[in-house]
């Protein structure tokens, strides 16, 4: 398809959603074995009501386990070992939501040298020992791979750790896994199925078995909600860490473009590129986002980061945390429909109780004149920076271009894009280099719409310290037919500007969690901590999941 026949209707829809903001379909493809291997089991059908034992480890933070693990309660190779059976009770077997596509086959001996180092009297820091799962993009240095979902990565092992993992392994963390994702990271076409991979089958939602884990980030945002670890690492270009943990009761932050390093992670866009926390609650997300902030000299933009990074993002976790705070209420994006309007109008009153005052509405016009602009960028960064990234590969990876992905899905179409195709990566392959009129006006008109004329404006002489918006619709029935039906969301104006955003549980509807988004200026992920903190201890209202095959829809 030429990017004239890939229509301009489309192109604003893609972008609308959130790159990599769509559905996970009901109970196609197959699972992951712990090698990583594809596994012809039959997964469980939505339909069927799975019993779920009960976990031990359920809902627990990270202060809890540290707790846990300083009075001998539990060992981290203790904690490994219950995450392990955890996941194949309910990932693997059980509701089988299909979220980890990968086990770490060396994990239990890193905690255990871990618990060594903890008898000796060194803990490293509040990770030491805590197990984590992260987005397979995201390279590490072992025995498992990096494929981004994709049969052409699906034996690339990297030969080095993405600088945040890096720093996990530094604090102490246990890299329990990988989990699937959209392939790709959902860009590889508009008609997408969103939590679907060549590599890693489908993955569902954990609160209703045939509804969407949404996101390219889907595998992080059902493994963390159905308690398979205690932390998770998302990335998002734009949606993909917010609408996955919107769609799984989580809190999710995307940081500001540059207070975490790229290194190392299969990229869309060096403009609007960031990884960031997916936890049950704010002050885990503080707590990972603490570890994984800070520069690297391996991704150039992480220079902008210096006298910006906290040492201890948990240290905003103050319950008082909104009180006298100006929150501007973005009306033009409560675009979920009715219901999630009901549990908007909560979500503002306990704003206000708890000490805020609201700038209701408040206008930022220019994020609507974006346009197809955002994704001229996208197009273009796609096609110079995967390039870049597959050049870091090995010689058992013969792939280096995007042109040389393009054939490889042409060539094993049936199990690549057996659901639908690779429109956005020829699209994006039509483009020129990154010194081209086209991709350069349009990076100009993102950074002046969304920022000096956009969120900079917005915040301007004091008039409001945050920005809310309900993060998205609850979760969608998954539809391998006709791809994603994303309801609404307000990830675009953050993702474009690479400023900051958490998103932070507010209610559900029919069951299905809904959250509400923090926003916020280059760098104040501190500020955003504190509200989202403040926030989620006045309301309370994350609920665990509990497997069921379809959402709580009143029979008529």
């Amino acid at each position: 398809m030429s990017t004239s026949e890939f229509r301009a209707t489309d192109r604003r829809t893609f972008i609308r959603q959130g790159i990599a903001s769509g559905a996970a379909i009901a109970a196609a493809g197959c699972a992951p074995s712990s090698d990583g291997q594809q596994d012809t089991r039959p997964a469980a059908t939505a339909g069927t009501t799975t019993a779920v034992p009960a976990f031990e480890l359920s809902e627990l933070g990270v202060g809890d386990l540290q707790a846990a693990m300083g009075s001998g309660k539990y060992t981290s190779g203790r904690l490994v070992e219950l995450y392990l059976e955890r996941i194949e009770q309910v990932d693997r077997t059980g509701p089988a939501i299909n979220s980890v596509i990968e086990r770490n086959p060396e994990a239990a001996a890193i905690a255990e040298g871990l618990d060594r180092e903890r008898k000796d009297g060194n803990v490293r820091g509040p990770l030491h020992g805590i197990p984590v799962l992260l987005k397979d993009n995201i390279d590490t240095a072992d025995r498992m791979r990096t494929s981004a979902g994709s049969l052409a990565l699906a034996e690339s092992i990297a030969p080095r750790d993405a600088g945040l993992v890096r720093r996990l392994r530094e604090a102490g963390a246990v890299i329990l896994g990988k989990v699937n994702l959209s392939e790709w990271a959902n860009i590889r076409s508009s008609r997408s199925t969103s939590g679907w991979s060549g590599r890693g089958g489908l993955t569902k939602n954990p609160y209703a078995l045939d509804r969407n884990a949404c996101g390219s980030s889907a595998g992080t945002g059902a493994a963390i909600a159905a308690s398979l670890a205690t932390l998770g690492v998302g990335t998002e270009t734009d949606g993909s860490i917010v609408c996955p943990s919107n769609a799984n009761g989580l809190v999710g932050i995307k940081p500001t473009v540059g207070l975490v390093s790229r290194s190392g992670i299969i990229p869309i866009s060096h403009t609007q590129d960031t990884a960031g926390p997916m936890c049950r609650n704010v002050r885990d997300a503080a707590a990972l986002l603490s570890v994984m902030a800070g520069a690297d000299p391996d991704d150039q933009a992480t220079a902008t980061s210096a006298g910006h990074v906290e040492s201890d993002y948990t240290s905003f976790c103050v319950p008082d945390g909104l009180r006298g705070a100006k929150v501007g209420v973005v009306r033009a994006w409560f675009n979920a429909g009715p219901h999630v309007e009901r549990v908007m109008r909560g979500a503002l009153e306990a704003i206000v109780s708890a000490g805020a005052t609201l700038v209701d509405p408040i206008a930022i016009p220019s994020i609507a004149e974006l346009g197809d602009d955002e994704f001229t960028v996208l197009l273009h960064e796609l096609k110079a920076d995967m390039s870049t990234y597959l050049a870091t590969l090995g010689p058992s990876i013969p792939y280096r271009t995007l042109a040389d992905l393009i054939r490889f899905n042409e060539t094993n179409a049936s199990t690549e894009m057996p659901y639908f195709g690779q429109e956005t990566f020829i699209a994006a392959e039509e483009k020129g280099p990154l010194t081209s009129p086209a991709y350069l006006r349009a990076l100009e008109r993102c950074r002046r719409l969304s920022r000096t004329q956009g969120l900079d404006r917005a915040f301007a002489g004091g008039a409001v310290d945050v920005l809310v918006a309900p993060t998205g619709g609850p979760a969608w029935v998954t539809d391998l037919v006709n791809g994603d039906h994303f309801g609404g969301g307000s990830s675009t104006a953050c993702a474009v500007s690479g400023y900051p955003a958490i998103t932070v549980p507010a209610g559900q509807v029919f069951g299905l969690p809904v959250g509400l988004t923090f926003m916020g200026p280059a760098w104040s992920e501190g500020r955003l901590v504190r509200y989202a903190f403040a926030f989620e201890q006045a309301t309370n209202a994350r609920r665990a999941p509990t497997f069921r095959p379809h959402a709580e829809v009143p029979a008529t």
